[in-house]
């Protein structure tokens, strides 16, 4: 069953023909929204952006993502705004919102398919093709030049330098792998200035990769001296805990009942000096009603709940991860910034 929120194209998806469960109408907030629908079960919302109190900022959008799942909700955008401007869609497909439309059969793809990352990219090479080499960026055309430059996979992101911390909470929660999932990811994203250190460990030697180095806490200082120029600095913390030099901490936690109640045990206050951390469930088997139990018996917000990945493949969750951290063209004052996943494509023509 679906759910519709719906103000000035109200009368527009009176047509969908889909099963409804709830529809409301009017001018909400983002938190407003939250509130309704975080522990609501639907399976897809239709979600009129006119109908969120200052849906031309980024920022509402953001807040929305990070309490509901962008995935189940397909956004109908009004044409001609700047909700439709390439800078503006940067900044949505950045946030990991890849469901959006400007009509009502756009809407009914929507529901019945999901766009992944995956999806806009083979959409966009096969659109190249049938553009002649331009695409529409804020009303204006770019050239040819420009057009390869934007639409490759490989974001600049040199106002965007990142040293990110990634620590395992419980024993074993799947750190070194993260690591080097995130590792590959971002090589898509920003190119090769991707670098993962681990302190005090040698695991990374087994991954065979130039780029995964070992060192001593005693070397680390320099060795992120060594690589300053360098977009990505990922950090396989360990026991480590001098973090004055790490820009954000991604906290992994095995979510298996020996290991809880073994974190528990050692420690009865951990989640509370966990709050408002960036709680990652890594390798994680709950379903969405487990992990809003998780949340309440432990009065904390779970940041992302990861399932067990095949490291030998490019999978669709890191890409949603990286995306959801916003550690790419994330700051509120890059307007004007260029750099996107080379996913956008005139999806208002597609369907």
């Amino acid at each position: 069953m679906n759910v519709i929120v719906s103000n000035k194209y109200q009368n527009s998806l009176l047509n969908l023909d889909v099963d409804i469960i709830k529809s409301i109408t009017g001018e909400y907030k983002a938190e407003e929204i939250i509130e309704m629908f975080k522990n609501f079960f639907y399976s897809k919302m239709v979600l009129d952006v006119t109908a969120l109190v200052d849906y031309e900022k980024i920022e509402t959008y953001q807040t929305l993502v990070n309490e509901l799942d962008a995935s189940k909700i397909v956004f109908m955008l009004p044409n001609k705004t700047k909700v439709c401007t390439f800078s503006f869609l940067t900044k949505l497909v950045n946030i990991g919102i890849y469901n959006f439309t400007t009509n009502v059969d756009g809407v009914k793809y929507l529901l019945r398919k999901s766009n992944t990352k995956e999806d806009a990219v083979r959409l966009l090479e096969s659109s190249k093709k049938q553009e002649e080499k331009k695409i529409v960026k804020d009303d204006t055309v770019l050239s040819e030049k420009e057009n390869e430059n934007s639409s490759s996979n490989v974001v600049s992101s040199s106002k965007n330098k990142r040293i990110i911390g990634i620590k395992n909470v419980t024993d074993n929660a799947g750190a070194t792998t993260f690591t080097y999932l995130l590792l590959k990811e971002f090589r898509q994203i920003v190119g090769d200035k991707v670098v993962a250190i681990e302190i005090n460990k040698n695991d990374f030697e087994l991954f065979n990769d130039k780029k995964m180095i070992s060192v001593n806490e005693d070397e680390f200082a320099n060795k992120l001296k060594e690589y300053s120029d360098y977009d990505i600095i990922l950090v396989d913390l360990n026991k480590y805990n001098d973090i004055s030099n790490i820009d954000d901490i991604i906290f992994l936690i095995e979510p298996s009942i020996i290991k809880l109640n073994r974190l528990v045990r050692d420690d009865r206050d951990i989640f509370i000096k966990l709050k408002n951390k960036k709680i990652v469930l890594n390798k994680s088997l709950l379903e969405q009603k487990d992990v809003s139990d998780f949340e309440y018996e432990a009065n904390t917000k779970i940041f992302y709940n990861m399932p067990p990945l095949n490291d030998r493949l490019r999978n669709t969750q890191i890409s949603e991860f990286i995306n959801k951290c916003n550690y790419i063209n994330s700051g509120p004052n890059n307007d004007d910034n260029k750099s996107i996943f080379g996913l956008f494509r005139r999806w208002q023509n597609k369907y």
